[in-house]
């Protein structure tokens, strides 16, 4: 068990990174996988402590996604004409229907894992919450538009959760996160028709 002092700490510490991380990720910069991974590495223990045993072990996950997009991104900005700045595109609608019903599907049944055999305490909202992240995530790594209204989404639904496990500065990091994500949104569709235009 980390004390509380030590705990709230690295929480102060993991949204700052966090912080810029969303920003550099905003203006399509490779850089915020780096800001990323210290983040999350950091957030296992925090989600831990605090019982939210999914939205810990999700954090592993980013880790990993997070080299893995990174070396995605690092592959694109070779092959591209703006070497600073990666290409992104919508997904098509059939494509979205899939990824939602599928992660839907996923939700509600590890949700129910959570919580017939783990001690988690809101398993109906903190698995829900991590499948999502893991959709958008896979999304962010291949550039598509969509990650953002995951993102946003997830938001809306992490604050209070937040705000209730007494995770106030985390809290506070994804509302910051939901205006950088309704930023971030319109930055690329922006992005993206100007790529349009320029074909």
């Amino acid at each position: 068990m980390l004390d509380p002092d030590t705990l709230s700490l690295l929480e102060w510490i993991a949204a700052g990174l966090g912080v810029v991380n969303i920003a550099l990720l905003i203006f399509r910069s490779q850089w915020n996988f780096a800001f990323a991974i210290a983040s999350v590495s950091l957030y296992i223990f925090v989600f831990f402590e605090s019982g939210l045993y999914a939205e810990s072990a999700l954090q592993v996950f980013f880790i990993i996604a997070n080299i893995w997009g990174w070396l995605l991104w690092r592959r694109t900005l070779q092959s591209a004409s703006d070497e600073a700045r990666v290409p992104v595109r919508w997904l098509d609608w059939r494509s979205r229907i899939v990824w939602l019903l599928a992660m839907a599907a996923i939700s509600i049944n590890l949700s129910w894992v959570m919580d017939k055999y783990t001690p988690a305490t809101v398993p109906y909202v903190d698995t829900p919450l991590a499948v999502f992240s893991i959709g958008a995530q896979f999304l962010l790594a291949y550039r598509r538009i969509e990650n953002w209204v995951l993102w946003i989404a997830i938001d809306l639904v992490a604050i209070p959760l937040y705000v209730y496990r007494g995770l106030e500065p985390t809290a506070g990091l994804y509302g910051g996160f939901l205006v950088m994500s309704l930023f971030g949104l319109k930055e690329w569709v922006e992005v993206e028709r100007g790529q349009r235009a320029r074909a």
